[in-house]
């Protein structure tokens, strides 16, 4: 029997991503870069290394470091809101809102979307248009969720809420740890537990005061 040999890898063209692909797995990336250097050592240049592409093609997708730390807020933020099925729908509001927004380990792993914070604060002067373009991306499709369900529990008449939108923007920031704190301290509030608990009193706290506890 002959002996096997190693073939080499052949060399040819990558393998051609879909779209949403290829953006996830630029932005693992970037999660990836920032873990092992901080925000310091994320770079364009950097990102596309730990990717496996030229920088060419990241530039492709993003067009600059701003859209990218965008990009990577706007998902970090849509994995902390869990979207209602229809069934999940015709459930009292305290358990719809317990769904939509009950703490995960995206929820946990926020050390890089407040490193992306602190970045938007120090270059906020030279550059408005990131600070704009990244909260756009992330907050407010939290607080439309949230009023969404809102409005639905007003309807039905579980609530009485007359101002949906400045109530979801209330019980967004009561049932989040909040991002002065975690400025701060960075440390503070990654135990489960203790995330669980805050959600829990915040959300308790606010539906008491709609009237829907």
């Amino acid at each position: 029997m002959d002996e096997q040999t190693d073939t080499p890898p052949r060399r040819g063209r990558p393998p051609v991503l879909a779209p949403q692909e290829r953006r996830d797995l630029i932005l693992d990336a970037l999660q990836n870069v920032f873990d092992r250097t901080g925000m310091s050592g994320v770079t364009m240049a950097a990102v596309a290394r730990e990717a496996g592409m030229s920088k060419r093609t990241l530039y492709a997708a993003f067009d600059d470091r701003a859209a990218l730390l965008e990009a990577f807020t706007a998902r970090q933020m849509e994995r902390t809101v869990h979207e209602l099925s229809p069934q999940e729908e015709a459930l009292p509001l305290a358990q719809r809102l317990r769904i939509l927004l009950a703490p995960s380990e995206a929820t946990r792993s926020l050390a890089l979307p407040f490193a992306i914070l602190r970045t938007i604060i120090a270059e906020a002067p030279e550059r408005p248009d990131m600070a704009e373009r990244i909260f756009a991306s992330g907050l407010p499709k939290v607080r439309a969720a949230i009023e969404r369900e809102l409005r639905r529990a007003a309807e039905r008449g579980e609530a009485e809420v007359d101002d949906p939108a400045r109530a979801a923007e209330l019980l967004a920031d009561m049932a989040r740890p909040s991002p002065l704190d975690r400025l701060v301290e960075p440390d503070r509030d990654t135990d489960m537990a203790r995330v669980e608990a805050r959600f829990e009193l915040g959300l308790s706290v606010f539906l008491r005061g709609i009237g829907a506890a």
